[in-house]
């Protein structure tokens, strides 16, 4: 049996490797048109930002090791220029020599990548501008902030590579800009989770432009000069495009092979593609989403792995094993915080239009009382007929990663947050609380979905504060309103509720709120046991309406 392989790193190595482990006597050919097979694409920005000091850490493998170990015939600086499915043969150029020649295939595996967006703006191709994808980038950045001696940098996109590169590029001692066009960074997590971060890249000196779309870009003595739509200018002597990634879907298109909705290679559930014998992986593909079952593209090694994997066992086997899907989980390091997110956002629930509760909670990444605990915010989405977990996500210091891996772990058994309450986990004080993070958002959940607990969001107290048949009641301290409060709120701490309920008008709306949300909670059944009927609680309290309306 003869197996070829397009394209190297996450998903191509990863084909060829285990369909040697599962074949001992196949022929099996990668193909690769850059010098490098299999390397940790997702270490670029810290080698970039000197935290990954040797060069040599980055490649998990070289051509002569894996060609030794995995008896693969590997070409690199060969690049595929044609399929013919019929013929069952591709057209390879070597790029060395310059020659093309045809190999024939008995099962084909694409994973061709994705390539870095590069829209059509005035000046995109000054000197100093650069994509981040591959190790040829990250030396030609490196070597550009060396020669040139950076010390303003911009980056245009949010998204999880342009926030590490941020960080990275300010431990190098560059001051850092960044511009998005949406009105968040990191896409994947809704706008009241990604405000903390805003106001985290703010503290560490880091300008953000948000709602910001660069329209041109030209030369000066200094480097170049930057031009927004919204008439601003700044001067930088190095750009990153963080925009986004398109899936590489030449080859494919041009061998007849169906491209999905979301302009992905589509496969099927065993991997393949619209014809048997030919299958693909990793950022080029499309397939339906674990949850919403609507076709979806995700850009993350992790998934392209576990495709891979599967992708070679049928190869070899026929098709017997089965790609359920991939939920989405992805973590970032920005500066002292992390920021993680798994399955679907409320925005994208909307988007799909799929009914969805929602509660955000805070907690600490320890025990209280064991020095050193940090502050956790967890938001889950979830089902409002049977509690099935959709999304969650997660921003803090400590523990995040633990966290999402819980979260995510109930999604891909596809979980209720009854399962987060019954969720086990490992307490000392050091690592948790009795009632872990998890334990607590599933909790919240629980209430809400029992009529509990009834919320309402942060977007919606703008409205509440100027309607003269709500009222809005501020359960804190005394010292805690002074120090500010949502307009329009009434002070009455929740110790002294019981005795001060003559203040309140029973046939009003009443919205309670306190820092988090447990004092708010506590307050709204007492207030509901007393026959006041219109008593919600502000999901995430006080410090999810602030962080979010200050952003």
């Amino acid at each position: 049996m003869k197996y070829l392989i397009i394209g190297g790193v996450a998903g191509g190595a990863s084909v060829a490797a285990r369909l040697r482990r599962m074949d001992e006597n196949a022929e099996i050919v990668l193909f690769e048109r850059g010098p490098y097979i299999s390397y940790a694409n997702c270490g670029l920005p810290y080698y970039i930002g000197d935290t990954i000091r040797e060069r040599e850490r980055l490649f998990l493998q070289t051509p002569g090791s894996f060609r030794a170990r995995f008896h693969v015939d590997i070409r690199v600086y060969h690049e595929v220029i044609a399929i013919n499915p019929a013929a069952k043969t591709v057209k390879v150029l070597d790029q060395s020599s310059g020659q093309e020649y045809t190999e024939a295939y008995d099962k084909l595996a694409l994973s061709p990548g994705a390539e870095p967006i590069r829209p059509p703006i005035p000046g995109i191709d000054l000197p100093g501008i650069f994509s981040l994808r591959n190790v040829s980038d990250t030396d030609d950045i490196k070597h550009f902030i060396r020669e040139q001696k950076v010390q303003k940098a911009l980056i245009i996109g949010g998204g999880f590579i342009g926030l590490e590169m941020a960080e990275n590029l300010h431990q190098l001692g560059i001051q850092v800009s960044i511009a998005e066009m949406a009105d968040q960074v990191m896409a994947p997590l809704d706008y009241e989770m990604a405000a903390p971060v805003h106001r985290h890249l703010k503290d560490h000196g880091v300008a953000l432009y948000l709602r910001e779309e660069v329209t041109r870009f030209e030369k000066n003595p200094s480097g170049m000069k930057i031009f927004l739509k919204s008439g601003k200018s700044m001067d930088t002597e190095m750009v990153l495009l963080s925009i986004g990634v398109r899936a590489d879907t030449r080859l494919a298109r041009a061998a007849g092979l169906n491209i999905g909705e979301a302009g992905g290679i589509l496969v099927n559930e065993f991997m393949q593609t619209s014809d048997p014998d030919i299958y693909a992986v990793g950022d080029a593909i499309e397939f339906p989403d674990f949850l919403s079952g609507k076709s979806r593209m995700i850009y993350l090694a992790g998934p392209a792995n576990k495709q891979a994997r599967i992708c070679a066992d049928n190869m070899v086997g026929g098709p017997s094993v089965k790609y359920k899907g991939a939920i989405g989980t992805g973590i970032a390091k920005i500066f002292d915080m992390t920021v993680a997110s798994t399955g679907l956002s409320a925005k994208l629930l909307k988007r799909n239009q799929i009914p969805f509760l929602e509660s955000v909670t805070h907690s600490g990444s320890h025990a209280g009382y064991y020095p050193g605990a940090l502050p956790m915010s967890i938001k889950i989405c979830f089902s409002p007929l049977d509690g099935t977990l959709y999304g969650a996500q997660i921003t803090g210091y400590q523990g995040v990663d633990k966290r999402i891996d819980m979260m995510a772990a109930i999604i891909g058994m596809r979980g209720t947050v009854y399962d987060l309450t019954e969720l086990e986990h490992a307490y000392a004080p050091p690592f948790s609380s009795a009632k872990d993070p998890v334990n607590m958002a599933g909790y919240v959940a629980e209430n809400i979905l029992q009529g509990r607990h009834t919320p309402v969001y942060w977007h919606e107290m703008a409205g509440f504060s100027s309607d003269k048949n709500v009222q809005i009641v501020d359960v804190r301290t005394a010292r805690e309103y002074a120090e500010g409060c949502i307009p329009g709120a009434v002070n009455i701490p929740l110790d002294e509720l019981r005795f001060r309920m003559k203040e309140l008008v029973s046939d009003r709306k009443i919205i309670v709120y306190c820092a988090v949300g447990l004092r708010g909670y506590l307050a709204q059944r007492i207030l509901r046991q007393h026959n006041y009927p219109q008593v919600f609680n502000l999901s995430g309290g006080y410090k999810t309406w602030q962080s979010a309306v200050e952003s």
